[in-house]
């Protein structure tokens, strides 16, 4: 099968939507199907070398500009090639199947809002965004994607998400097809696993039995790092130590980690190029988002052997069997729900058997099982253009 594939850039070091679609093109050409990637950017030696690569040339102007002329290119692109199937993820149209990984924006925009931790700073990031022209932009392309004369079909990572097309745009079950997100966990297979456990914590200063939580997220608020921190400055007495890393915007958070005294448990790594010995020093992971479609870090976190703490704004909550291999928040602001569940943690045996059933839990759903599913969209996909 020819097949084009639509993306502003693919650079896996960078994680979430970059890293899956990497993943899928190197499963695509194992199979022997021609890949066609249309981009601005993407790490070549990430990337297997028979993907054709159609550079798409970076837009100048405003920001909130940028995605139309991205979309406008790549729908010329395809076109001019022509493909059995094109397959796109955000602000792009003239695809037969559409996989919004980040979710809806729309949606995005609205659970974004309970970040703020006040009524007044609510209000005002409303009114913030009713005066934002990338706002307006951006809702208007996602609409040409959902609702305009080209409709695709469209994989959902969750029920979450497929409820919102339904809320939102009225989409129905005939154009929807859940299929939960997956990663290659052969990428947390080192052999030298333990040696990169020990390294990271002897440089941290962590003790080889002492409870360590992973935070990863790159928009640290929307990912609910002030909960997390939260909830450890109201209790000091949890025996945990916290890696925090995605982001290299952390001057914020060490503001606020000095003024709430948590200097000597909470580590700041930024953004971290490999985040493998992060994975492989923690013990469990902590996702208090806000908003997530199916979180990558959650596949992760129990590819690893982790048991997740999350919540019910996260679509990847839909794979866990809480309270086996994991913990949910019905609200992300819960301080104290969260502060109780980092507890159950810091007790070995619990976190053992959590370990155990999050093993479990991973090997129930491979790449290979989600792989299998989006080729039986793409088929679906390809008699439907041929029939038409």
């Amino acid at each position: 099968m020819k097949i084009g594939i639509c993306y502003e850039s693919v650079v896996p070091a960078r994680g979430g939507c970059e890293t899956y679609i990497a993943d899928l093109i190197r499963r695509l050409v194992a199979d022997r199907h021609e890949v066609h990637l249309y981009a601005e950017d993407r790490d070549a030696a990430a990337l297997p070398r028979e993907v054709v690569f159609h550079a798409i040339m970076p837009s100048a102007g405003p920001r909130f500009l940028k995605p139309w002329r991205f979309a406008a290119a790549c729908a010329q692109a395809v076109e001019r090639e022509g493909h059995d199937a094109v397959l796109g993820f955000v602000k792009t149209w003239k695809q037969d199947v559409l996989i919004p990984q980040g979710g809806l924006h729309v949606a995005s925009a609205e659970y974004g809002l309970r970040k703020y931790g006040t009524g007044w700073e609510r209000l005002a990031a409303r009114v913030g965004k009713w005066f934002s022209p990338a706002y307006w932009s951006f809702l208007l392309l996602e609409r040409r994607q959902y609702l305009g004369r080209d409709r695709p079909l469209i994989v959902v990572p969750s029920r979450f998400v497929k409820s919102h097309l339904k809320r939102y745009y009225g989409i129905g079950d005939e154009r929807v097809r859940v299929i939960p997100n997956a990663i290659d966990a052969a990428r947390f297979s080192a052999r030298n696993r333990l040696k990169l456990r020990d390294d990271l914590r002897n440089r941290l200063g962590i003790g080889p039995e002492e409870p360590t939580a992973l935070f990863v997220g790159h928009n640290y608020r929307l990912k609910g790092l002030d909960t997390l921190l939260g909830a450890l400055a109201m209790r000091p007495d949890l025996p945990v130590r916290v890696l925090v890393c995605g982001s290299a915007r952390i001057r914020r958070y060490q503001r606020q980690v000095n003024r709430l005294g948590l200097g000597n448990r909470i580590h700041l790594l930024g953004f971290t190029p490999d985040v493998r010995p992060a994975f492989f020093a923690a013990d469990f992971l902590v996702h208090p988002t806000f908003y997530d479609p199916c979180s990558l870090v959650v596949l992760e976190a129990l590819a690893c052997g982790l048991p997740v703490i999350t919540t019910a704004c996260n679509g990847a909550a839909e794979i866990l069997h809480p309270p086996e291999d994991g913990l949910l928040l019905d609200d992300p602001s819960d301080v104290e729900g969260l502060a109780d569940c980092i507890q159950q943690f810091c007790e070995p045996e619990r976190r053992r058997a959590a370990a155990e059933a999050a093993r479990r839990t991973a090997a129930a759903w491979t790449f290979e099982h989600h792989y299998r599913q989006i080729m039986q969209v793409l088929d679906e996909a390809v008699h439907c253009r041929y029939a038409a």
